[in-house]
C-alpha cells in the first residue's frame, strides 16, 4: 500500500467525520434565535442566560476531540500496515492468489521372484473439478449422463470434503478416452471440469495369482473414519488418506499397503480472481510406492492353476462336477510360497476405476461359488485321511497304539458295539494292518482303534487333539495375507460350548467323536495351507517355517535400503518316541509307490522320490472332497504340494493330478501317464 493511497483513505475518513459532526450539531440549531432588534447576537430561547449554549459548545469540543483521536488511530494503523507489517500482508495476498493441490503417487508394482510383473501400472485419465461445481446442477447432470453414472454419485464425488478444499475432487477415475475426448471437445458445456493424469493397476498375466495379489479400490468411508479415530502418535506413522485414494482391499495389495502406497506430492499453482490456474509457483513431487518381489514363481503358479483344472477334468470323467478347489506349493526349508491357486478365480481388473454393483453382487452371491474367497487360507474343510500320519504319531507318542500293534480290517468296525459300527472305505476289508501299512492303505479301522484307545485312556484322553495342535492345526499359520481362517481341533470343551443349548448327553464328548477325528472326519476343520505347513514340518523332522509370500521390497527413492523378508520358524513339533517319525515316513512313501499301481505310474517318471497321502472328506448331502499332499525329494525334502477339490470325489483321483502337475513343473518332468478312474485310495 503506497503513501498516495494512504492520503486518499485518510481524506475520505476526514470528510466523513466533518459531515458527521455537522449533522450532529444540526440537532441544536432550533435552540437558538437571533435578536433582530438588538443586532445579530444570538440568544437562548430556553430560559434566561447562556447555560444551554455553554453545554453545546462543550459537546462540540468533545466531538471534535473524539473525531481527531479516531482519525489519528486510523493514520497510525495505515502507517503500520505500510511500514511495519508490509511483508506479512504481502504473504497473505500471495496466498490468496495461489492454491496448493495434491498430486497422486503411483503404487508400487508387484513382481514374482524372477522380476516378472504380476501387477503393473498404466497411465489413465480422470475427470476432476473443484467443489463449487456442485452448485451448477445442469453441468453435474450432464456429466452424469456422459459418464453413465447416477447423478447423486457424481454430486457426492464433487462435494466430498476429504480431498481438501483447495484440491480438485475426483469425479470419475479411469475414464474411457472416448469420453475424455467428448468432454474436451465440448469443454464449454463443462465449465470447471478438467482432465487429470493418473495411474491405474494393470495385470499383464490376467487372472493369474489373483488370490495372492488381491485387488485395489477407492478408500471407503469406513477406512477414512477408522483413520480419524487413530491417535496422533499412531497416525503420524501411517498414510494420511483422502477421499478418492486408491488402496489395497484384498491380498498382497491390502496386507502390504504401507509398502505399495506412494506418498502424494503437492503442487502450488497461481490463480486469478476467478480461480483459474495461471501458472505454477512450486511443487513437491510425488513418490511412487515400493515395488515388492514375491516368493511366487509364475511358472509354478501356472502349474498350480492348470493342475486344478486338470483335476476337475479327471473328476468329471468319474461323474463329479467340481468347480472349486485349492492348490499350494511351499518350500519346506524356509516357508516360501511358490504357487497358490484357488478356484474359481476372479478378474482383478474389474475393480480398476470402481466395480459395478452388478459385478460385486455376482462375485458375492451366496448361491455362487464365492470366487473372491482364497480357499487355500480361508477355506475350511475336514482334513480326511491326510491327517493319519499325525494320528499315528499321537498313538505312538502317548503309547495308546504302538508301532507293533495291529488291527484286523473286515470292512466293518464294531469296536464301540454293533449299534455304533463304522465302515472302512474299502468295504471288502484290508485284513491285518499296522500303523505303517494303515497309512499306506489309508485303512480306517486301524485309526478307529487308535481313537477309541485315546477316548478310554486315563492319562491322556485328549492326547490326540494335543498332537494335532502340536503340528499347528486349529491355528492360523501366520501367512502374510489377510483373511486367514483359524480352523478347529474339536475337544470336550469345544463341544460343551458349541452345543450349550442342547441336552447334557448331546453336549458330552464321546468315543464316536474321537474315532471320527482320528480319520480326519467329523468336526475337525483345517485349511489347505495348514495341512501343507504340517506336512512341511513332517518332512523336516518337526520344524515348521511360517509360510510367507513376500521376498523383498525395493525402497522408495531416498528412503533407505530395500527390505528383505527374514524367514521365521513357526514351531518345532518334538516327538520323543524313538522310531515314530520313521513309521510315518515309511507310510507316506509306500502310499505313493506300493498302494496303487495307477498312482505309482504317475510318480515313477519323476527324477526324484516322493512321499504323500491322499484323503477324501465326507460331508452329508454333498459329493466327497478330495485331498492329495506330497513332498519331494523324499530323502532330502524341499517342496510340499497340497491340493484339494470340493465335491471332486476320491483324492487320489481328482487332487493327485494337480499335485503331479506342480511337481512336474518343479522338476521339468511333465506327466506322460494316462489318468484313469477307479483304482484309487481315500
Amino acid at each position: 500500500m503506497d503513501a498516495q493511497l494512504i492520503v486518499i483513505i485518510a481524506g475520505v475518513i476526514l470528510v466523513v467525520a466533518i459531515i458527521g459532526s455537522l449533522l450532529f450539531l444540526k440537532g441544536y440549531s432550533g435552540k437558538f434565535t437571533f435578536d433582530t432588534a438588538n443586532g445579530t447576537r444570538p440568544r437562548a430561547t430556553e430560559g434566561e442566560g447562556s447555560t444551554s449554549g455553554t453545554k453545546s459548545n462543550g459537546r462540540f469540543k468533545l466531538l471534535t476531540a473524539g473525531v481527531g483521536a479516531v482519525f489519528a488511530a486510523i493514520i497510525a494503523k495505515l502507517w503500520s500496515m505500510q511500514m511495519v507489517s508490509a511483508d506479512h500482508y504481502d504473504k497473505l495476498a500471495e496466498q490468496n492468489q495461489t492454491r496448493t493441490v495434491t498430486t497422486p503417487a503411483p503404487r508400487g508394482r508387484i513382481l514374482d521372484r524372477n522380476g516378472e510383473a504380476i501387477v503393473d501400472n498404466r497411465a489413465s485419465l480422470a475427470l476432476v473439478a473443484y467443489r463449487d461445481l456442485a452448485e451448477n446442477t445442469v453441468v453435474v447432470r450432464h456429466l452424469a449422463n456422459v459418464l453413465g453414472m447416477p447423478y447423486m454419485a457424481v454430486l457426492r464425488n464433487i462435494q466430498d470434503n476429504t480431498e481438501g478444499a483447495q484440491s480438485p475432487h475426483t469425479i470419475a477415475s479411469d475414464v474411457r478416452r472416448s469420453t475424455i475426448a467428448y468432454v474436451v471437445e465440448h469443454i464449454d458445456q463443462f465449465p470447471g471440469v478438467s482432465v487429470a493424469e493418473r495411474t491405474e493397476r494393470s495385470y499383464p498375466n490376467g487372472t493369474l495369482a489373483c488370490h495372492v495379489v488381491g485387488y485395489t479400490g477407492t478408500v471407503t468411508q469406513e477406512q477414512l473414519d477408522a483413520q480419524e479415530n487413530l491417535s496422533d502418535e499412531v497416525r503420524a506413522g501411517s498414510i494420511d488418506y483422502q477421499s478418492g485414494d486408491i488402496v489395497g482391499q484384498a491380498g498382497v495389495e491390502y496386507y502390504y499397503e504401507s509398502l505399495l502406497q506412494g506418498i502424494r506430492g503437492e503442487q502450488t499453482v497461481k490463480v486469478d480472481a476467478d480461480g483459474n490456474v495461471t501458472g505454477q509457483a512450486g511443487a513437491v513431487p510425488a513418490k511412487a510406492g515400493s515395488d515388492i518381489k514375491l516368493t511366487i514363481d509364475l511358472k509354478i503358479q501356472r502349474a498350480c492353476e492348470e493342475g486344478l483344472k486338470l483335476g476337475m477334468e479327471v473328476a468329471e470323467q468319474t461323474g463329479y462336477e467340481p468347480t472349486c478347489g485349492a492348490c499350494v506349493c511351499m518350500d519346506c526349508t524356509n516357508g516360501e510360497i511358490l504357487g497358490l491357486a484357488s478356484a474359481p478365480t476372479f478378474d482383478p481388473s474389474v475393480f480398476v476405476g470402481g466395480v459395478s454393483s452388478d459385478t460385486w453382487n455376482e462375485l458375492n452371491d451366496d448361491e455362487g461359488d464365492h470366487p473372491l474367497l482364497n480357499r487355500v487360507i480361508g477355506g475350511l474343510y475336514m482334513s480326511a485321511s491326510t491327517i493319519k500320519p499325525f494320528t499315528s504319531l499321537a498313538g505312538m507318542e502317548y503309547g495308546v497304539y504302538t508301532a507293533d500293534m495291529s488291527s484286523n480290517c473286515t470292512g466293518w468296525w464294531t469296536g464301540l458295539g454293533e449299534a455304533w459300527g463304522k465302515k472302512c472305505w474299502l468295504e471288502t476289508g484290508h485284513g491285518t494292518r499296522n500303523l505303517e501299512t494303515g497309512i499306506r492303505d489309508s485303512c480306517d479301522v486301524v485309526f478307529y482303534d487308535l481313537g477309541k484307545n485315546f477316548f478310554y485312556s486315563e492319562k491322556n484322553p485328549e492326547g490326540l487333539q494335543e498332537m494335532y495342535r502340536r503340528w499347528g492345526l486349529g491355528a492360523k499359520t501366520g501367512i502374510d495375507l489377510p483373511s486367514e481362517a483359524e480352523g478347529r481341533v474339536p475337544d470336550s470343551a469345544w463341544k460343551e460350548e458349541y452345543r450349550k443349548d442342547w441336552s447334557a448327553d448331546q453336549r458330552a464328548w464321546n468315543a464316536g467323536d474321537m474315532t471320527n477325528i482320528a480319520i480326519g472326519q467329523g468336526d475337525i476343520l483345517v485349511t489347505p495351507l495348514q495341512m501343507a505347513t504340517a506336512y512341511c514340518g513332517l518332512a523336516m523332522g518337526g520344524v515348521e517355517w511360517t509360510p510367507h509370500v513376500l521376498l523383498s521390497a525395493v525402497a522408495r527413492d531416498g528412503e533407505g535400503d530395500a527390505y528383505t523378508y527374514e524367514p521365521k520358524k513357526r514351531l518345532t513339533a518334538e516327538i520323543s518316541t524313538a522310531g515314530a517319525l520313521d513309521v510315518a515316513y515309511r507310510g507316506v512313501h509306500s502310499m505313493i509307490y506300493e498302494e496303487s499301481a495307477v498312482t505309482a505310474a504317475h510318480f515313477t517318471n519323476l527324477p526324484v522320490q516322493v512321499a504323500g497321502k491322499s484323503g477324501t472328506g465326507e460331508k452329508d448331502g454333498e459329493d466327497p472332497y478330495g485331498w492329495f499332499i506330497a513332498y519331494a525329494p523324499f530323502d532330502d525334502p524341499k517342496y510340499v504340494v497340497c491340493a484339494m477339490l470340493e465335491r471332486g470325489g476320491f483324492g487320489s483321483t481328482c487332487a493327485m493330478p494337480a499335485v503331479r502337475t506342480v511337481l512336474g513343473a518343479l522338476y521339468d518332468s511333465p506327466d506322460d501317464a494316462a489318468y484313469t478312474a477307479g483304482d484309487s485310495t481315500r
